[in-house]
């Protein structure tokens, strides 16, 4: 897994990840202190609203700012988010009331969903073998692990010296860190879009979200119903950790770090095994195996959090969160081979950008429904309601990404799936066609299935 690090572009952009996701780690326990100390315990709700605030920045962001992306070179565009969010993070020691942490949060936002998409959308041109940009999405998966098992683990020991409105230096400094290491690299530019040839900014903005709504590639469409399992997972794990630890079990701050650092490190474990994994299972299985799974923790979840008195509450509970981490991580970490694969080169970064903000919009649902359901009817109906949401979701993936899909697909050399399929409505003779027809077959034909409109419905 670690050879792509040989490849100095990668490596510094890697690096760049790690350090911003440290800090964010950081800010990330800070932040739930301190909605604990403002709101004591209504402090879910608080979090709830916060992340809520964050999903719409994402949502409505996002896509504007993807619109424009094209106007600025990648590096600049990520180095100018890195220095705005290094700038906000200052901000953050000095808030002392609610609405502050909402105004900062928003002002935070933009910034972050103009890096993500840019920085997610490089990576294949940077790194265009399969084999290698499957190890790369490995190690971003981990990188995004170790945030959650490292910065709480970390916050835990500096809290033990300071308080915990130091941590958001931490935060600062890593995003100084991450412009700092993109700076150092050439990155490649993006092949121009048919979006962007048509200059309009409605297209360049919805142009990614028309790929998973306008043409009917099935893993494109099970990956909304996937988006959603996650995030009612992972909304209960960032809203009601320190719920459950400061209110329920009455334990300490450093237990907040306990919670969410098991749950990295559930994640990571999968991470580190992928790779092999996926030479030998489809996508498919992983992704809709793992949305499956959370389904099965939820329900263990309501037997913990209904359960009376006891010790076992609270080792269940991290357990519970760990494999709600493993799970996660089967359905995440294969993401980006399925945007890749799905999408033309031409329209990766719109793919990407619509998959950020796609994927958000589902924790715009979840976050404050963990939050306001858990702070008004407790944290028995947060379990159910989000259950539910991931029950719903886990079948209907499983739905609309049909086994024949991948039984009948073979793989080029890039991961993408070969289809055999037929287009009534071209010619025989049309260049879509050439060189690519099934001998006697008239209009049948077989190529790598992507999302474009000549093969809308296949």
């Amino acid at each position: 897994m670690l050879t792509v690090l040989r490849n100095r572009t990668y490596r510094h952009l890697f690096t760049a990840q790690v350090v911003a996701l440290t800090g964010t780690g950081l800010a990330t326990v800070a932040l739930s202190l301190l909605a604990y100390d403002i709101a004591g315990d209504s402090a879910g709700e608080v979090l709830g609203t916060a992340l809520a605030i964050k999903m719409v920045a994402y949502v409505l962001i996002a896509p504007a700012i993807g619109a424009f992306a094209d106007r600025l070179p990648r590096r600049t565009l990520m180095v100018g988010a890195d220095l705005t969010r290094a700038a906000v993070a200052l901000c953050l020691p000095f808030v002392g009331q609610v609405w502050q942490v909402y105004v900062l949060i928003f002002l935070l936002q933009p910034a972050s969903a103009a890096f993500t998409p840019a920085f997610q959308a490089v990576i294949p041109d940077v790194l265009p073998k399969e084999r290698d940009y499957t190890q790369a999405l490995s190690l971003s998966r981990l990188a995004y692990d170790l945030e959650s098992l490292f910065s709480p683990a970390l916050a835990g020991l500096l809290l033990t010296v300071m308080t915990y409105n130091w941590l958001f230096t931490g935060t600062m400094l890593g995003f100084v860190g991450s412009a700092a290491l993109v700076v150092s690299v050439a990155l490649p530019k993006p092949a121009p879009s048919a979006a962007d040839r048509a200059g309009g900014v409605y297209a360049k903005a919805t142009a990614g979200s028309r790929l998973f709504f306008h043409f009917h590639v099935p893993q494109l469409r099970s990956l909304l119903a996937l988006n959603l399992a996650v995030a009612a997972a992972s909304a209960m794990v960032t809203v009601n950790s320190v719920v459950y630890a400061r209110g329920l079990f009455g334990l300490s701050a450093g237990s907040v770090s306990l919670a969410l650092g098991v749950y990295g490190a559930g994640s990571m474990a999968v991470a580190l095994t992928l790779p092999r994994v996926l030479d030998r299972v489809s996508d498919r299985s992983v992704m809709l195996s793992g949305a499956l799974l959370l389904v099965v923790v939820f329900a263990g979840l309501g037997i913990v959090t209904a359960g009376q008195g006891g010790s076992w509450r609270w080792p269940a509970l991290l357990v519970a969160w760990a494999v709600f981490g493993a799970a996660c991580s089967m359905v995440l970490t294969p993401t980006g081979r399925l945007v890749r694969r799905s999408a033309p080169p031409e329209e990766r970064t719109a793919a990407f950008a619509a998959q950020f903000s796609l994927s958000h919009s589902c924790w715009l649902l979840t976050y404050p429904l963990a939050g306001w359901l858990g702070g008004a009817a407790g944290l028995g109906w947060a379990v159910a309601a989000l259950g539910a949401i991931a029950l719903v979701s886990a079948v209907g993936a499983v739905r609309l990404w049909p086994v024949h899909a991948v039984a009948s697909a073979a793989a080029t050399d890039d991961g993408g799936a070969v289809v055999e399929h037929e287009h009534r409505d071209l010619a025989p003779d049309h260049p879509h066609l050439v060189n690519t027809s099934v001998p006697g077959a008239g209009r049948r034909h077989t190529h790598r299935l992507v999302a474009d409109a000549l093969h809308a419905g296949h």
